[in-house]
């Protein structure tokens, strides 16, 4: 087995270009993931912002959705930003018609929580895990957490509404760390991603 951890993109929709350039800086090799053999071959995946509905209904198209629910019950480090993180939800508050999640995080999310568009902000966000300065958070069209069950860990909470949760192998935030140059979020993944494959080769 090749020492170089090799994390995905999920590569369907939405600012999949700038998490390849974060996560290379977090020393992973950053592949684009559009089909479930390209799925197979990676230690973990980001699963980056967008728009929710449509990187849904494309997985399911593309036959990646039961691919990626399997790999993420399996025990597969996944990432989500954001639309991520409503992927990673096992349920939404206000899902759209036909609208799927991965699951993986025991959260319930609300989408455009923090407003629309011209509603985006930045905020400086305590990120538990995360050492040195708070963490710059790019607010676009952002969803928050409700509320998590036992299982999931809040890890950020902004104007007191939670940002950022893992639950075991799983990590979730409601803003975008790869727009930022700031790739401490990501190296926290990458730390993950490792840590589980140590494990594995136990």
């Amino acid at each position: 087995m090749s020492d170089a951890l090799v994390i995905g993109v999920l590569a369907l929709q939405g600012d999949v270009r700038e998490h390849l350039v974060a996560l290379a800086a977090a020393d992973a090799v950053a592949r684009p993931v559009r089909r479930p053999e390209e799925l197979a071959e990676v230690d973990g995946l980001v699963v980056p912002g967008g728009e929710s509905t449509t990187i849904s209904k494309l997985a399911v198209l593309f036959g990646l959705m039961e691919p990626l629910r399997a790999r993420v019950r399996e025990g597969m480090p996944v990432y989500g930003t954001c639309a991520g993180m409503i992927m990673l939800a096992d349920k939404i508050l206000d899902p759209r018609s036909g609208q799927e999640t991965v699951g993986g995080i025991d959260m319930i999310v609300r989408r455009n929580a923090f407003g629309r568009q011209n509603e985006s902000f930045e905020a400086a966000v305590d990120v538990k895990g995360v050492g040195g300065d708070p963490v710059e958070g790019v607010f676009i069209r952002a969803p928050w957490v409700e509320s998590v069950g036992a299982g999931a860990e809040v890890l950020a909470e902004h104007g007191g509404h939670i940002v950022a949760v893992r639950q075991g192998n799983a990590l979730a935030t409601s803003f975008h760390p790869e727009l930022t140059g700031d790739h401490r979020v990501h190296g926290l993944f990458v730390d993950m991603v490792r840590a589980n494959r140590a494990a594995q080769s136990l």
